[in-house]
């Protein structure tokens, strides 16, 4: 549901919700003021909200650019002004993801949304094939003809079914080998669960995999250059609006003092402590991040949502010289099995090579358990383990073709959802006064992203306002 509508005003899209009392730039004198820790979609999002409303509200983030799991960085800094920015990892838009299309038309940047259908395609038996499509599905002749219609059959329920409560019931990996045949499984959907999920990749709940189908489109979005741009412009904006951004900030801990206030403990990038005091504190932290910052937490609500795992992701972003994959295939999710990476993504088979210099860029990714020896490899040593494997997908491939290479990883970026999941959720509103609490653990049967993020905090900020009134 969008929360909101945009409305024309000042020469500018303006996003004008329910509880939006002042746009000023000027923050109310004696409104209350909230201390935001994290500076990923949602919490810039909460931010954003509180500002717009008057209030005043510090953000804590400790990169040194905003945007979480969706930052960027600069691959030519030496270029005039910097450079433009190219995502960290692999993003992009569904049509579906209302919630952040609204925040990019609010800031006005919709008309840097490039709207396509990529070719989405599979490596299995050293082949591609299209098999997300209804006339590539036909066509996977690796499946005997009738696996092929089991399976459509199957996928079109999934995509129909607007509820999600028979699904919580089951896991994926069982009741996709009963529904569509065991051979249809384990060539298509089986390997996807055991490169992305790994020794975990049974458990894995069906509400899960049916969020994906249910809400996916096959038109994608991306925002030009990159969503740092996004990021950037809500912090000028929430620091128009009177508020304040920390970057390159380490949270140390957070916990209430006397007058039903927060006392948040800081940390700068030179190593100087610095202490926040405000009437709120809103974590969009990791829920076992939160955990850890505030000490003061009930043990009761540390044994029902201090809950879980969660993968980090790794990406290899390679800078060429010429194209990777054949027929312009944007996605490459790898079926076969001995490869040090789950999917392959050209983004310049779906952006201009021009955005970047006419350099081709391409993102291998994975993820894996944070303790995964993979996160400790080198650059160079990561490059060295993935070269072979490129070549393997596409013999042709010469290393000398590499231009560039980055490496990054992040922790808590893919939770495992299983069927005990939902239950583990915590609330919006902390177990302590003052205190909210919003996550990708809360996005639920969705797992992450962009959209949901924003989605979450918009309900979080309604939430939070609504409580006051409730109390005043």
């Amino acid at each position: 549901m969008v929360l909101a509508s945009p409305v024309r005003g000042a020469g500018r899209s303006v996003l004008r919700y329910p509880f939006v009392v002042s746009a000023s730039a000027t923050p109310l004198p004696h409104g209350p003021t909230t201390t935001v820790l994290g500076g990923g979609a949602l919490g810039l999002t909460v931010a954003l909200r509180l500002a717009q409303r008057g209030e005043r509200v510090t953000l804590v983030e400790k990169e040194p650019a905003a945007g979480g799991l969706a930052s960027g960085f600069q691959p030519a800094p030496d270029l005039p002004g910097g450079g433009p920015f190219l995502d960290r990892f692999y993003h992009h838009l569904f049509r579906s993801d209302t919630a952040i299309i609204a925040l990019i038309a609010e800031l006005g940047l919709s008309s840097n949304v490039r709207w396509a259908s990529p070719v989405n395609s599979v490596l299995w038996g050293g082949k591609y094939w299209r098999p997300y499509t209804v006339p590539g599905l036909l066509a996977f002749s690796p499946l005997p003809f009738v696996d092929r219609v089991r399976m459509g059959a199957v996928l079109a329920f999934l995509k129909a079914w607007p509820k999600v409560g028979y699904f919580e019931r089951h896991t994926a990996a069982a009741w996709l080998r009963r529904m569509m045949g065991t051979r249809a499984f384990g060539v298509l959907w089986e390997p996807l669960l055991r490169a992305k999920f790994g020794t975990r990749a049974d458990d894995i709940s069906l509400a899960w995999f049916w969020s994906r189908i249910y809400c996916r489109s096959f038109s994608l979005g991306f925002l030009e250059p990159g969503f740092q741009d996004l990021y950037d412009a809500m912090v000028g904006e929430i620091r128009r609006l009177g508020g304040e951004v920390r970057l390159g900030t380490h949270v140390e801990g957070a916990r209430p003092i006397a007058g039903d206030r927060w006392s948040v403990s800081l940390r700068d990038a030179g190593g100087t402590p610095q202490t926040v005091v405000s009437d709120s504190v809103v974590s969009t932290l990791p829920v076992r991040v939160t955990a850890r910052l505030i000490p003061d937490l009930p043990d009761a609500w540390r044994r029902r949502h201090d809950w879980g795992e969660a993968f980090g992701a790794h990406c290899l972003v390679l800078a060429l010289d010429k194209p990777l994959l054949p027929e312009n295939t944007y996605w490459l999710n790898v079926n076969d099995s001995g490869y040090p990476f789950l999917v392959v993504v050209e983004h310049t088979n779906y952006v201009p090579p021009s955005r970047y210099g006419g350099r081709h860029i391409v993102y291998l990714g994975n993820y894996h358990p944070m303790d995964h020896p993979l996160f400790g490899k080198s650059l160079e040593e990561v490059r060295s383990e993935y070269v072979p494997a490129i070549k393997r997908i596409v013999p042709s491939f010469d290393e000398s073709s590499i231009r560039d290479a980055w490496v990054f990883g992040a922790p808590y970026a893919q939770p495992i959802v299983t069927r005990e999941f939902p239950s583990h959720i915590p609330p919006l509103k902390g177990p302590l006064p003052g205190l909210w609490i919003g996550s990708m653990f809360q996005v639920y049967p969705q797992d992450r992203g962009q959209n949901y993020s924003v989605a979450l905090a918009n309900r979080l900020v309604l939430e939070m306002v609504s409580e006051r009134r409730g109390s005043g």
